[in-house]
């Protein structure tokens, strides 16, 4: 039985957060993953989404903000159906990472934190993904595309375009 009357959710993830505050020995710990998951959802943490996590925790809705202000992965907005991340920390910023940006700014017509008119792409420049062996890359939503150069990433946008999978070669 959901704790909440009337659930901004999904049936399976209202249930899903039932279950995530009885894992831990405190609710608040759900935090987290209750954003991320509701952010999948949703496609952003709106105020609904803090206002009734705030209640499923037992916790304030500015303890919710204070969270979600302090972790960039994080959206307060609306993002593309494809959120583009390009990874700029020190192994891709040596090997073209900057360039790179720059470069899907242009392609896209968009910069940091915007979305493209047609809502498909979305931009954000961001600290390491955790592909510095396979530097430069670039995170689409959960999908990772390393060692790239300007065509690759042509590429990697033009197979997002068409809905096709995730590698490109």
């Amino acid at each position: 039985m959901s704790q909440v009357a009337n659930t901004i959710f999904s049936p399976e993830l209202a249930a899903r957060f039932d279950h995530l505050v009885t894992i831990y020995p405190l609710k608040r710990s759900a935090l987290i993953p209750m954003l991320l998951y509701a952010q999948d959802e949703i496609g952003y943490v709106s105020d609904a989404v803090v206002t009734e996590i705030a209640q499923r925790i037992g916790i304030f809705e500015l303890d919710v903000r204070n969270v979600l202000s302090y972790y960039s992965m994080l959206r307060t907005k609306p993002a593309g159906k494809y959120n583009v991340q390009v990874c700029t920390n020190i192994s891709c910023m040596l090997r073209g990472g900057y360039e790179l940006l720059d470069h899907c700014k242009h392609k896209l017509g968009i910069g940091h934190k915007e979305v493209t008119p047609d809502g498909l792409f979305s931009l954000e420049e961001v600290e390491c993904i955790g592909a510095c062996c396979w530097a430069p890359a670039v995170q689409v939503n959960y999908d990772f595309h390393d060692d790239l150069t300007p065509a690759k990433m042509d590429e990697v946008f033009q197979m997002y375009r068409e809905g096709r999978g995730k590698d490109v070669k």
